[in-house]
């Protein structure tokens, strides 16, 4: 995990595709999103609401995501993307996103978003599954823990 990223729990390497830049010769500003939404995929794998979709038709749904650029990306690169859950209501949680460029150990954009516990089955919203919470809650408490743990090391 790069350092830029030591405060948050998932993270997941993508390379920069050349088909991902666009006129002006950068990584056009769509592509940002996509790696906010891979990065958020992985992290509902990781707390179990992936399954809570496939086994209880409870999911997410995305309510709103805003992105902060700060570094232009260019092909060849890959880039890590971070991401963690900063905080949890009763039927949404808010995420925050950090993109490094491993190139130039830059981050190259910086992301939220606020997610919505949807019933696919009833078309609502709904709270958030007690074992997704539970497991958001330990992830961010594990990785919280061994972030201070670390800190007192150096």
């Amino acid at each position: 995990m790069h350092p830029l990223l030591a405060s948050f729990p998932v993270t997941i390497e993508i390379p920069v595709q050349w088909g991902d830049m666009d006129a002006y010769g950068h990584v056009n500003n769509t592509v940002f999103f996509r790696y906010f939404e891979s990065a958020r995929m992985a992290y509902f794998e990781r707390c179990g609401f992936t399954k809570s979709h496939i086994d209880e038709r409870v999911g997410a749904i995305l309510h709103s995501t805003s992105c902060r650029f700060r570094q232009p990306l260019f092909y060849p690169d890959t880039v890590e993307v971070g991401a963690r859950v900063s905080k949890i209501e009763v039927d949404r949680f808010s995420m925050d996103y950090a993109v490094v460029s491993l190139g130039s150990g830059t981050v190259a954009a910086e992301g939220t978003a606020i997610i919505v516990s949807f019933d696919y089955k009833e078309g609502k919203k709904t709270a958030v599954p007690a074992l997704v919470r539970q497991r958001v809650e330990e992830l961010e408490a594990q990785f919280l823990h061994e972030s201070t743990k670390s800190r007192k090391h150096e």
